[in-house]
């Protein structure tokens, strides 16, 4: 991933649901209408439930992920033929574990092409057999506020294979990166520190060489054959169509995505925006609103909407209106329906985060993916107006701190206007 293009991402994100359901007309309509994604409550006002029943799934289809691939051509975009002469495809796939010949690590065995020892497709399922985990996770960009997609990721922890190439000795980071149409311009690289490979710190899942999503094998667009995922990072650390890993002995990150003047290890930020906002409603008319949030590292405690006159000023405590009138907003429970395109929409066996019998979270948000929230806004007189919406994590700390940062991770407060009159 790279400083995208100037698309207006979070337009695409809110419009996903009504493509999601004109997709399947009339008749795929009635169908979805009789399984809401989200349970019903006799305490919602019916305007909020409608608005709540308009909710885009929490996974999301591999096809309907959005795209901020590199490259001149993009990988994805080569024919079958080219993918399989490149090695991009399941047969033809290997992966290099060797050291970095600029600061060497002691490694006994390295993997290559050249003796033959690549790790190869084949390889990584027989590793699979045992070692297989899944997870939830948002992948999301830096930059921007939207995320690309929510997925359930499947495949073998990283370490595993680093393993088998025997590193001894002098080992402090992991350089990795993708093909890049055989350009050393065109290279993208990521790295993690090797305690980070080797450990689960914190509670979170390995880092994967991954090669499913939603139960699915990955599709060319979503770095098929085979990425790299890590769970608590923005995408640009989880490279597609991976290569190349790098043992070294040097202590600094070498990612391309520093160049760009990026925080390259900055974990999941929590923040909330928009989905559904009528841009103008009547006076004394009650206004739903829906959104979702992105469950970082910090977890999520509550959602708060406020909106506010403008023709009045607003309230004192800086810039992040900390003194405003914020009131809660409802987080949805788990969703009835998860979406996704997985089979018979069951969360896959042995998910993270999920009870293997009832395929149900275990608890709820889950960090690191993504929950939906709803509020029912009262009447007002007429005007013009700004919606405002924040996270509170579970340290208590409201959006955008601790980190307010854009290059640390996007977390600012959305504004969103909404007029008011007869």
């Amino acid at each position: 991933m790279d400083n995208p293009p100037p698309i207006d991402f979070l337009t695409r994100h809110r419009h996903l649901t009504r493509r999601y359901f004109l997709r399947f007309g009339a008749a795929g309509m009635a169908a979805m209408s009789a399984l809401p994604l989200f349970a019903a409550s006799s305490k919602r006002d019916p305007v909020l439930q409608k608005a709540i029943d308009e909710i885009e799934p929490w996974l999301t289809k591999q096809d309907d992920f959005e795209d901020v691939s590199r490259g001149k051509p993009k990988p994805h975009s080569l024919d079958e033929e080219r993918r399989k002469e490149v090695g991009l495809t399941r047969d033809t796939w290997s992966l290099e574990v060797i050291s970095d010949p600029e600061h060497k690590a002691k490694v006994r065995k390295p993997l290559t092409k050249a003796k033959n020892t690549a790790f190869n497709f084949k390889d990584l399922m027989q590793l699979a057999q045992t070692r297989a985990v899944r997870f939830p996770k948002l992948m999301t960009c830096l930059n921007i506020g939207c995320p690309l997609g929510n997925g359930i990721w499947e495949g073998v922890p990283l370490r595993d294979v680093l393993w088998l190439a025997q590193p001894s000795k002098d080992l402090r980071r992991v350089y990795y990166h993708g093909y890049h149409n055989d350009d050393p311009e065109q290279m993208f690289r990521s790295s993690l520190p090797v305690g980070r490979v080797l450990e689960d710190l914190y509670g979170l899942p390995p880092v994967i060489l991954c090669y499913k999503l939603n139960g699915q094998w990955l599709t060319p667009e979503r770095g098929a054959p085979v990425r790299v995922v890590v769970p608590e990072a923005y995408g640009f650390k989880s490279i597609k169509w991976l290569t190349h890993l790098y043992l070294s002995n040097r202590w600094a990150a070498n990612d391309t995505y520093g160049e760009k003047n990026n925080d390259v290890d900055s974990p999941l930020k929590t923040f909330c925006e928009t989905l559904s906002v009528p841009t103008t409603v009547k006076p004394d008319q009650p206004i739903a609103v829906t959104g979702y949030a992105q469950v970082g590292v910090s977890g999520l405690k509550k959602v708060q909407v406020w909106i506010h006159n403008d023709d009045e000023e607003p309230p004192a405590g800086g810039k992040y209106f900390a003194n405003a009138p914020w009131r809660d907003a409802e987080v949805l429970p788990p969703p009835q329906a998860w979406g996704g395109g997985l089979a018979e929409d069951r969360i896959p066996p042995g998910t993270r985060g999920f009870d293997p019998q009832t395929g149900r979270p275990l608890h709820w948000p889950l960090k690191l993916s993504k929950a939906h929230w709803a509020a029912l806004l009262p009447g007002l007189p007429a005007g013009k107006y700004t919606l405002r919406c924040r996270t509170v994590d579970e340290n208590g700390i409201a959006q955008p701190m601790p980190r307010p940062f854009r290059k640390s991770g996007r977390a600012v407060i959305e504004q969103v206007g909404i007029t008011v009159k007869s």
